[in-house]
């Protein structure tokens, strides 16, 4: 991808990750709802998702879109989902393919299919459950975060098959810089790591695909996401996995450090 990537929601967890993990490796536009409390390397715009004037302005001469941006609660109220996180992605859709985009990368979430563990847990997250979520189901969100998410998929789906954007939805797990979330096995077995979350979307800028939907998470040796499709589709190759650590927190012996 040598043309410029937008990244909206650039100051978020995702967006940090993305930034110090291939920050270098693209020529980002970076679009910040709040002016960021740092001096950005890149270019970059403040304002609203809905902002169609703004929108369309962050889009022009972008070759892809990262789109992180929206209401990250997962008690979000209806009105704050409904216009910034569903409204928000198809003003950028619209944006999107109006400039020429042509690739949309989508940051979905785990509460895009979080009631599948409500009749499965605590067994689920435990190495001797073998339930595996591969993408090609159907949505059951957990809450009005994850109607989003869900929702966010299906505008994508209709501009793919619209106007031909080529759209990864990437249903994002448990993402924590340095180490799992301690003694809490559903984070520990959804875990994605900073320098994995960088990975799968620099595999989802790369890639050739049309639609696809995959699961963002480390390789942990419990895992109820399967990440086939990443791996098949995109070329993702997670490097961490949450049993390689202790329940303090810290790597064991045999895990070998960032370079």
């Amino acid at each position: 991808m040598d043309d410029t990537v937008l990244l909206t929601g650039a100051k978020g967890a995702v967006g940090t990750a993305i930034r110090e993990g291939i920050g270098e490796k693209y020529d980002w536009r970076y679009l910040f709802h709040n002016p960021p409390p740092f001096e950005p390397d890149n270019p970059f715009l403040v304002g609203d998702v809905t902002d169609e004037e703004l929108v369309a302005e962050a889009c022009e001469g972008v070759g892809a879109v990262v789109h992180l941006a929206g209401d990250p609660r997962r008690d979000a109220p209806w009105d704050s989902v409904l216009d910034t996180n569903i409204h928000g992605t198809k003003v950028l859709y619209d944006a999107a393919v109006e400039a020429g985009v042509e690739k949309f990368v989508f940051a979905s979430s785990n509460h895009a299919v979080g009631h599948f563990e409500t009749e499965r847990k605590p067994d689920l997250y435990r190495t001797d459950d073998d339930f595996l979520l591969d993408g090609s189901e159907l949505p059951r969100p957990g809450n009005h975060y994850g109607i989003s998410k869900a929702t966010g998929e299906l505008i994508g789906r209709y501009y793919h098959d619209e106007h031909g954007i080529k759209v990864c939805n990437i249903r994002i797990g448990n993402l924590t810089k340095n180490h799992p979330p301690k003694e809490y096995e559903r984070g520990q077995a959804m875990w994605l790591s900073y320098r994995d979350c960088a990975h799968i979307h620099e595999c989802a800028l790369e890639a050739d695909y049309d639609y696809e939907i995959v699961y963002g998470i480390s390789d942990n040796d419990r895992k109820y996401y399967s990440l086939e499709r990443a791996k098949e589709v995109l070329g993702y190759e997670p490097r961490d996995n949450s049993a390689d650590f202790t329940f303090e927190g810290e790597p064991k012996e045999e895990v070998v450090e960032e370079e």
